[in-house]
């Protein structure tokens, strides 16, 4: 999952995961930067209009004007600022906290058209744009941050006796707010301050170079097949795939595997030919890691250096100290406990797995060792003899159509919420539809955005982004915004549009974020929605996740897209007696990443050579050689395009341990529509946000803290 929020805290946009891609897009490109601009006479800075509260002005973009409008609202932004700061008035929490909280907005709004473009339509200027615009946004926030007189009332609120008298979520914000202040340098020295200024803003520029790079390698490494003979074992719907692939890059009559995720896994499960196998693999393993241009190794040596120095700056040990403290796990060593109680287990069951494909691959003749780029391929003949389940089977079933639907669903069951497909705003892309979401009695709720598929110029992955958040402050209601984004192929003409079943369970994960914030209802936006704890916000997300293996749903919507039939029941059979396999694989792909993440950044400001402390990590550990890390140290932009997720990559892990134990509260109830169960998340979880501490919400809605053996029973692993 990658998760784009808005931080209405500092109307800063955090990006998670994000990554900018070099390559043309719908739209024209412009190659004149406009200077002169204004509120008035930019649709990128006026507020946004027409239905629903307002929305985005896709339509009248100009990306020859974005550094120019970051410049004017930028300045709109400091003077907001300086009001407040300057304010005669003793500090309270209205005139210092509240006026906050709705300061920014024109920045706000700007951010979010512009990283909207950056991830979705990334035309040829669109990178340099970025390179300006990032350390200018870094600078910005450091002065706010920075600024000792704004600060000095927010310290006089957080210390003063009015505190006392704000409600639990007030006391919350404030304290939130002056603790984020004081981790980002308010109480450094004049020098300091200009030192971590500096720091920020070349993080920011290297932050941009990593981004690109990845994305470089991604559209320029691509493995051609000309030889029809060499597309043995893939199955038709991965065949077609290629073949789309191949006309979008102007190649007809030849088939694309391009080196991105979404076509590298299913190529590696069924090709026969080994050779091309391997090709596709070390081409998508070697993202950013090729000794040329485009290698990240010297950028991601300098971001870790530059962490560590600012930690330090800041008064932590590490970058990993500094960046857990808001967090629930709070400290490192937490994180890397629980890590290490599932890590040994999922190694061991690796074996097992190896094992197991060793004896197909020998009763076959093949007369190989199991290698990385053999994993997925003899992994899939072991689900066939073990379990009799072949997921090509259960493909014609997965309508990507069909499946929005089954979400929709969900929601209403569960939530109450309803959905109109509408065509009255402005889209930034054709293949973009809208839907206005709304309550049991047709009060309008937000609007949902779905940009399913892929296209040069959009980043690889899926995510979710928050267009506008929900607030209610003073009775002046705000109604979220939010989109799902991914890089499905299309089908042919007349054709449905088929997916596996590993993506059709993302897709309702990132659903999940979507509803976090389409549910929200919280009155200050820096509360709203997603807006919680990294290693918290994906419960919700992966929680969602469970609905599409429901009989309910499959029996609904998981319908041959020929025939109509619903998905066999001894499909559905094998599916769950198969819930558990690979387990190992998955487990220890993951976790070598989060494991190697948390190394990195408790290393201090030593110099680091990534490729080698990768492999000396994953040695130390004892890495099964017949797996890679999930992202690759070059190219993991979870945690070198922004801060996002550095040291914040077993956030996963933490999360599903919540998620494992909530399943069960359903299970044991026996239905995941029970109506109880149902309201009580929605009441403790996703409308809440950040207005309660994330411990407490859980502990509402389960009854109890969080039983993390549920995570072991989740992945079949032994709990003692």
């Amino acid at each position: 999952m990658k998760l784009e929020y808005r931080d209405p805290r500092f109307a800063i946009t955090v990006l998670i995961g994000m990554a900018i891609a070099n390559c043309t897009a719908f739209g024209q490109e412009r190659a004149n930067v406009t200077s002169n601009i204004n509120a008035n006479s930019s649709p990128l800075l006026r507020p946004w209009d027409g239905p629903y509260g307002g929305v985005p002005p896709w339509n009248l973009v100009r990306p020859d004007e974005f550094i120019a409008a970051f410049d004017a609202a930028m300045k709109m932004g400091t003077a907001e600022i300086d009001q407040i700061a300057s304010n005669p008035a003793p500090p309270t929490f209205e005139n210092t906290i509240v006026a906050l909280e709705k300061s920014g907005q024109t920045l706000s709004r700007l951010e979010t058209i512009f990283f909207v473009h950056a991830s979705n339509l990334n035309v040829g200027a669109m990178p340099d744009i970025q390179k300006t615009v990032m350390p200018k946004l870094a600078e910005y926030e450091d002065s706010i941050t920075q600024n000792e007189k704004l600060f000095a009332r927010i310290a006089a609120v957080y210390n003063g006796d009015e505190m006392k008298t704000l409600s639990h979520a007030e006391q919350r914000l404030v304290d939130d707010r002056y603790k984020s202040f004081v981790r980002k340098g308010a109480k450094l020295d004049a020098d300091d301050k200009k030192t971590l200024s500096q720091m920020n803003k070349r993080l920011a520029t290297l932050f941009a170079t990593f981004s690109q790079n990845v994305l470089d390698d991604e559209a320029d490494y691509v493995t051609w097949i000309e030889d029809e003979k060499q597309l043995a074992g893939l199955p038709s719907s991965v065949v077609n795939a290629m073949t789309n692939a191949a006309k979008d890059k102007g190649m007809p009559g030849k088939w694309a595997v391009t080196n991105t995720r979404s076509s590298m896994d299913p190529f590696l499960t069924y090709a026969d030919d080994r050779t091309l196998r391997e090709k596709v693999w070390r081409n998508y393993y070697s993202r950013a890691d090729n000794g040329d241009a485009r290698d990240n190794n010297a950028v991601i040596s300098e971001i870790l250096q530059l962490r560590a120095k600012r930690a330090k700056l800041l008064g932590y040990e590490t970058h990993a100290h500094w960046r857990l403290e808001p967090q629930m796990a709070k400290t490192p060593e937490a994180t890397m406990d629980l890590m290490m109680k599932v890590w040994p287990k999922a190694v061991a069951r690796v074996k097992e797995e190896v094992a197991d494909m060793q004896k197909v691959a020998d009763a076959e003749g093949a007369n190989i060792t199991i290698e990385p780029w053999d994993y997925r391929y003899y992994a899939e003949k072991v689900r066939k003899e073990k379990y009799d389940l072949d997921f090509n089977e259960v493909k014609p079933y997965l309508q990507l159509e069909q499946l929005r639907e089954a979400m929709m669903w969900c929601s209403t069951q569960l939530y109450g919420l309803h959905y109109r497909q509408i065509s009255d705003v402005p889209v930034f892309h054709p293949d973009v539809r809208v839907w206005e979401v709304t309550d049991g009695n047709g009060n309008h709720v937000g609007v949902w955005y779905l940009d399913p598929y892929a296209r040069e110029g959009k980043r690889s992955g899926a995510w979710m982004t928050a267009y506008r958040v929900q607030e209610n402050i003073n009775g002046n209601a705000k109604t979220p915004i939010v989109s799902n984004n991914s890089n499905f192929v299309k089908a042919s003409e007349g054709e449905p549009v088929l997916i596996s079943w590993d993506d059709a369970m993302t897709l309702f994960h990132e659903f999940g974020h979507a509803l976090h914030g389409l549910l929200s209802k919280v009155e200050y936006p820096s509360q709203a929605g997603t807006a919680v704890a990294r290693d918290y916000v994906e419960f919700p997300s992966q929680v969602n996740e469970h609905w599409l293996s429901t009989p309910e749903v499959l029996n609904k919507f998981a319908v041959h897209y020929q025939t109509g039939e619903p998905l066999p029941k001894e499909l559905l059979d094998k599916i769950e007696r198969a819930a558990t396999f690979n387990q190992g694989f998955a487990t220890v792909e993951y976790l070598a990443s989060a494991l190697v993440d948390m190394k990195l950044h408790l290393a201090g400001d030593v110099v680091i050579d990534p490729d080698a402390f990768e492999n000396e990590a994953l040695k130390e550990i004892g890495m099964p050689n017949e797996i890679v890390m999930r992202h690759r140290t070059p190219h993991f932009s979870h945690l070198f395009s922004s801060d996002g997720y550095s040291a914040g990559y077993y956030s996963y892990l933490w999360s599903d341990a919540l998620t494992a134990d909530a399943a069960e509260r359903f299970e044991d109830a026996g239905s995941y529509f029970n109506e109880e169960i149902s309201k009580s998340l929605h009441d403790n979880v996703l409308s809440v946000g950040d207005t309660l501490d994330p411990a407490e919400g859980f502990r509402r809605f389960r009854g109890r803290d969080v039983d993390t053996r549920a995570l072991l029973r989740k992945r079949g692993f032994p709990v003692d």
